[in-house]
């Protein structure tokens, strides 16, 4: 019988938290020389990112598909003993997985956004 460990949600949804600006905070790798508007630039394209939301109808779907998924394994692998905590884990991951791929989409649009202002953006 497998047992999950009894875990405190508490500590990685701060950490979750904690991530919620990283995407926003973006700074580009630019080639070339940058401009004195460059500054301002940046802080708009960031601006920009950090007004989408980070969760969405996509969250809520992952938030539950994770959840699904842990409690399924619990039945199968330990006789439904730990349903609850095992679709608590599921959810966590679900969550966190939706948390990574908006940083990485707040990332695309500070590039983006630079790039529309006539920079050239390598990474």
């Amino acid at each position: 019988m497998i047992r999950f460990p009894k875990i405190s949600l508490v500590p990685l949804v701060c950490l979750v938290g904690a991530c919620a600006n990283s995407g926003a905070n973006y700074q580009p790798v630019i080639d070339g020389p940058v401009g004195p508007n460059y500054n301002a630039d940046l802080a708009q394209c960031q601006s920009l990112a950090a007004s989408q939301p980070l969760a969405d109808g996509k969250t809520a779907g992952s938030v539950a598909v994770g959840a699904g998924v842990g409690a399924a394994t619990s039945a199968i692998l330990d006789d439904g003993d730990n349903l609850g905590e095992a679709a608590a884990v599921g959810a966590l991951g679900g969550l966190t997985s939706s948390a990574i791929q908006k940083n990485a989409q707040r990332e695309s649009i500070v590039r983006n956004c630079m790039r529309g202002r006539g920079y050239n953006v390598v990474g």
